[in-house]
Order: structure tokens, then sequence, then C-alpha cells
């Protein structure tokens, strides 16, 4: 999974991690990384072409406006826990987004890798089932226009009101070693031994899908280390050091994001991912910044508040360890991968609440800016990227995802698309009126 997200890197860090498939310049694969052992040396790369456009801003680096597509006003109760609790309308036909080429045949090669997963894991939005994926899968591997298999495959749906705000990530490169040296001195941490995960659902039918972490203390179980305590020396003994890295602002972002790279002195690449995390709550440290008034005009953005905790050392460090969450890393010996296990591709996979978006499902953003709309598949999740609507888009790697993610913040309408029939089938199975009843609204106008 990735951790937290771009203007979740500025909000969150007001606040997937993934491991990542960045694009490479002129469409092609990125470059194999140097050899390495599962979870030790990034090696046998698999990569991924990225077939989406990379152009994403005008020449003069001016962002591109776009005016959404309007959601459908609907009343959305409070807090739902699923997409299916807070209710689905029909959105406009597939065949009336507007879909370009280019992004309909990478979004459908991402969907197909993803099918296997999609199909095996259980949906907690409460909407789809595994089987209902099959012909759509089926269609996907079959070759073919893929703007048509889009608009014959899936049928549109808003979830509650529809209402999106969509974020970047990106893979970060940040300056590492293999052995502490003269300034490589922050440890870059595997899994700790005594790290434990417990699944409460196997204790109570009530808490079925909640977890926590912690560590064995006696005979009880207590909260794991926090930030602080950790880099105090509280890991000593307990959990491996993969790196070292340079600069503990540069390893702060890696952990938000969850996975990137690590330039060696000798040039080489190693590739890191998630591994796990330390079960303590994330803190935006964006959020607090701005509630502080520490951030001038113009620094509202990731590299904003990098430059600000370079120039104030102190201050910086002691902010970020506000901050209780920590993450632990693996070396990776192939492509980055998203929550589902499988290879994200840069301006072609979202991170989204696997409660109210099957993970691998397409979906549609519209929003206000025209880099960020089109069409994604969410195969990824994020700490920060919770609720219906929220979305996490990946940007790749390089200084110019670097710049998108770290200042994108679009908000617009989001549809989510599912097999066709899967509306028609949930309206049909309720025998109940719901308090918020699944209706149609077909003739959505399209975006110019």
């Amino acid at each position: 999974m990735r951790w937290i997200g771009g203007m979740a890197l500025v909000f969150a860090l007001s606040g997937c991690g993934g491991m990542i498939v960045p694009p490479a310049p002129g469409g092609g694969t990125a470059p194999a990384g140097r050899p390495a052992s599962t979870a030790t040396r990034p090696a046998q790369h698999h990569l991924v072409r990225d077939e989406r456009p990379v152009a994403v801003r005008q020449a003069d680096g001016r962002i591109v406006a776009a005016t959404p597509i309007p959601a459908q006003a609907v009343v959305v109760p409070p807090a739902p826990a699923n997409a299916l609790a807070a209710g689905i309308v029909a959105g406009p036909p597939v065949a009336t987004l507007p879909i370009t080429d280019a992004q309909a045949a990478a979004a459908r090669t991402a969907f197909a890798r993803s099918c296997p997963g999609l199909m095996r894991r259980t949906d907690t939005t409460g909407l789809t089932r595994g089987a209902d994926w099959q012909a759509a899968c089926t269609a996907a591997n079959a070759g073919g226009d893929a703007r048509a298999f889009f608009a014959s495959q899936f049928e549109a749906v808003q979830v509650g009101d529809g209402r999106a705000f969509a974020t970047g990530y990106y893979e970060p490169e940040i300056r590492g070693a293999l052995e502490r040296r003269a300034g490589y001195e922050v440890p870059v941490y595997g899994r700790p031994s005594d790290l434990i995960d417990v699944d409460l659902g196997q204790f109570s039918d009530d808490l079925k899908g909640k977890k926590v972490r912690g560590r064995v203390q006696g005979s009880a179980l207590v909260p794991y280390y926090d930030r602080t305590q950790i880099e105090q020396g509280a890991l000593a003994g307990r959990a491996p050091v993969i790196a070292w890295a340079a600069d503990p602002v540069e390893m702060f972002f890696l952990q938000i994001q969850g996975s990137g790279r690590l330039r060696l002195p000798d040039g080489n690449i190693l590739r890191i991912g998630y591994d796990t995390q330390n079960g303590r709550a994330y803190t935006g440290i964006g959020s607090l910044m701005r509630q502080r008034g520490l951030l001038q005009p113009g620094q509202a953005s990731m590299q904003g508040i990098v430059a600000w905790l370079h120039d104030h050392p102190v201050e910086g460090a002691a902010l970020m360890r506000e901050n209780r969450s920590f993450v632990f890393f693996r070396e990776l010996d192939g492509p980055p991968q998203g929550a589902m296990g499988y290879a994200v591709t840069g301006q072609v996979s979202a991170a989204a609440d696997p409660k109210f978006v099957p993970l691998g499902a397409p979906l549609f953003l519209s929003v206000d800016r025209a880099d960020a709309t089109g069409l994604w598949v969410a195969q990824d999740t994020g700490g920060a990227i919770k609720g219906a609507n929220r979305f996490d888009t990946f940007w790749g790697a390089g200084a110019g995802a670097e710049a998108t993610a770290g200042g994108m913040s679009a908000r617009g309408t989001a549809w989510l698309l599912l097999p066709i029939g899967t509306l028609a089938r949930l309206t049909t199975a309720a025998t109940t009126p719901p308090a918020y009843p699944l209706t149609s609204a077909l003739g959505a106008t399209p975006q110019p």
C-alpha cells in the first residue's frame, strides 16, 4: 500500500505506500536498477510501459484548468460505512465520457493486470462479487479497440454525492548508502522482529475488518514505539537497517510516499517499498504548519514545506516528530507495486479507499485540472485516502512527476466504472426500500 498522497503531501503532509512503475521519457520503460535478491536489491525489473500522454502542463509551465462535469445532487447518510451505504446513482453512458484512445489503452492494460486480484478479493464496498468481473476481465485480454471495450463492458455510477478530491503521489529518489558513512546517518529500517499485527475480527464478529499493531510487554499487548522513540534508538537490535539515507527530511517524505529509490554513491539505484507501519495514527505536518502560520504565500506545496524544514532544522525535526507514525521498508527485487500486489503505472494508477472502490476497478475523474481528468485504475490504497470519491493519482518518477504530484489538488466529479448490470442487480436485490434508495439519472452531458 501507499502511505499517503500528493497534496496529501501538502494537506496530508496535511494527509499509496506503493511500489510504483514510473513512465520513462518518450513513453518507454524505466531503466532497470541494480540486481538484488527478494526484499534486498532491485533486479529483474518487469517494467510497465506508460501509454498515457506525458504532457500535463503547457510549455510555459502553467497548469491547464478544466471544467468538471457536474455531479448529481443527492442526500448522503452521515459517515457511510461503504459505497453501498453511501448510495449509488447511474452516471452518464461510458461512451459519452471524454476518454482518449491513449487513456483507454493504458487503463485497459492496468485493469487486465489487476483482474486476478479483483476477482479473488472480497469487495468491501458492497457493490460487486468476484464473478461479476469475469466477462470484463475476459474481454480485456481479447484486444480490440480500448474505448469500445470500456463502453461495452462498464456502466458509470456515482457513489454518494460524487464530489471528488484528488491529490497526487510519485516515486521519490533520495540519496542513500548501503553502509553507514559520513553524510549518510539516517537509518532506513526494515520490519522490526517484535512488531505484531492483530486481526481483531478473529476475536469478535463486531470487530471484523479492524486491526491493530503493537508489541508484547510482559503479558500485555502495548502500542509500538512512536517516531520519537524510534529516532532515539528504540529499535536497536529489533529491526534490520536496509540502508542509510543522507537527509532526514528526504527520508521523512519518502515514508509519506511509501516507496522510492535510493541513489547510491556509486550511481546505482536501490528500490525500497512499504512493508508495514508502526500502528500509530498519522498526523499531517502540512496542516500543523498552516494552523501555526509557518507557511508563507506560495509555500503551500510539498516543495515549500521541504524548503521550510531545511531552513529550520531544529524546529523541523520537532515538527516531524509530531507525526508519530513510522513506516518500515523492504527492498524490492522488481517494479514497485500497489496494495493489490501488482505493478502500478504513472498517470494510470490511483489510490482509493477499498470500502468505496473495489481495488482493480476503473474510474473516471472529471476535475478542474486537465492533467488529472481522465480514466484511472484503482490499484493502491493510502493512509490518508479515506472515504467516497477521495483519490490519490500516481505520476511516476522524476522532476516532472514530483512537481505535478507535489502540487496536485483537484476537485470535481468521480464515476466508478462497474460491470454492466451491477446497478440493476443491486436495485432488484433490495427487498425493502433503503433509506437512501438506488436511483437512476441517465443523460448527463459530457464535458466538452
